[in-house]
């Protein structure tokens, strides 16, 4: 997964050519062992880093913490390379729906064992569960961000609904019906918004796809799965967005930014991006879980976020490992959710961020998160994405069952084709 969360000192460091006093060991003559880390663009600040490297090489000096940034561009060409090395970096930061294709290369050092030292009865189930391949954890949850409902306070106060008391889906219907007047759109959905449905498949009891005696089968022609398609149908028509396209086409940001859209369906920092470009809406704007089916459970949600992995090929793995449980530990994934606004990787952290509403409201959502199969051929059912042909289909008034036989028809070949 391609996350929304800094050309830093660890990457400056290495660029003015001071880590060439390392050996070729990753260990400075008579001085501490050199860890190579790369963390991904925008998934920690620069204060936050500092703040880390500062905490965690005085905690341990034996360390020397060379911290590299890395862009979500050809990223998975470049961890495939360094695993297929013999200098890869210690740690690195995948998406956490990346790290099946990395696991099955047999390039990840296995962790299953460290699982109950790490907290692991406690890690988000969207984070954990795609970290793990087979049977065996590779993946360790670094952090989770998921989508929220952002809303216009004003537009709500003036047509007498109170967010606050929609926690049921029926309720949230209502409270649309209610919003989409008077010129107001009571959502902005683009049709192809396939995470979101994903979220009211996995509510309805369904998944996309299912895997039967060694072989997958496409899901969403499942009873489960067509509720989720028609609920979709019902919330979409509330509102102007376009039945062919998705959040990126236009940018939702622009739509709600430029027009009266009463609510959107984003991550938290997406009310930044829309305040930033129409500053008169600084203020107007907050935030709620994705209501769910009965009031007592919030809605699922696809869990976005990354993991922490070590290549099987790494020089320092005791140190690696000491990275990975002081960054994942209670005291830093508290300071990093805080600075960051993300979700901590553990259940038992959700209160961390109750000062931040948006991340307040994303962090209850994480609680019934889940992620796409884990499967190293699912990105290439992303590349092809025949679920958003198929809810164009049905929102431009196609049959709805013959269109998702056809698509999960499609997602099981492609799925079964690496196998």
């Amino acid at each position: 997964m391609k996350h929304r969360p800094l050309a830093l000192l660890g990457a400056m460091l290495l660029s003015t050519g001071l880590a060439a006093c390392s050996s070729p060991g990753g260990r400075n003559a008579g001085g501490p062992t050199v860890l190579d880390v790369w963390l991904m663009r925008d998934s920690v600040s620069d204060a936050f880093q500092k703040e880390f490297e500062a905490g965690f090489e005085k905690a341990h000096p034996q360390i020397d913490l060379k911290i590299q940034i890395q862009e979500w561009e050809g990223i998975g060409e470049k961890v495939t390379a360094a695993l297929a090395s013999n200098d890869a970096p210690d740690v690195i930061e995948v998406g956490n729906t990346q790290v099946a294709q990395y696991a099955q290369s047999g390039g990840l050092t296995d962790f299953t064992g460290k699982v109950g030292e790490l907290g692991g009865d406690f890690w988000l189930e969207g984070l954990a569960e795609p970290g793990a391949w087979e049977g065996k954890q590779y993946g360790i949850p670094y952090y989770a961000a998921n989508r929220v409902v952002i809303y216009r306070t004003d537009l709500f106060r003036q047509a007498g609904v109170d967010a606050t008391r929609i926690r049921t889906r029926d309720q949230w219907i209502a409270a649309t019906e209610k919003l989409d007047r008077n010129g107001v759109q009571g959502i902005y959905l683009p049709g192809q918004n396939w995470f979101t449905l994903a979220g009211f498949v996995w509510d309805e009891g369904g998944d996309l796809a299912l895997q039967e005696g060694g072989r997958w089968k496409g899901g969403l022609d499942s009873p489960e799965a067509l509720r989720a398609m028609d609920f979709y149908r019902r919330l979409q028509a509330l509102g102007k967005g376009p039945k062919d396209s998705d959040e990126s086409r236009p940018l939702q940001a622009d739509v709600v930014a430029k027009g009266q859209v009463a609510q959107v369906i984003a991550t938290p920092g997406g009310a930044g991006v829309i305040a930033q470009k129409n500053p008169a809406l600084k203020g107007k704007l907050g935030f709620f879980p994705i209501p769910g089916k009965t009031a007592g459970t919030p809605g699922a949600v696809f869990t976005g976020g990354s993991d922490l992995v070590v290549p099987a090929v790494a020089a320092h793995q005791e140190e690696a490992y000491t990275f990975i449980k002081e960054l994942t530990g209670d005291a830093w994934q508290t300071k990093l959710a805080l600075a960051m606004s993300y979700v901590p990787n553990k259940t038992t952290l959700a209160t961390a961020v109750a000062s931040d509403p948006g991340a307040a409201a994303m962090a209850v959502g994480a609680a019934q998160g889940h992620a796409t199969p884990n499967t190293p051929q699912w990105a290439a059912v992303e590349a092809k994405n025949p679920i958003k042909d198929y809810m164009t289909a049905v929102l431009t008034g196609r049959d709805a069952r013959a269109e998702a036989a056809r698509a999960s028809q499609s997602i099981a070949a492609t799925l079964n084709s690496g196998s």
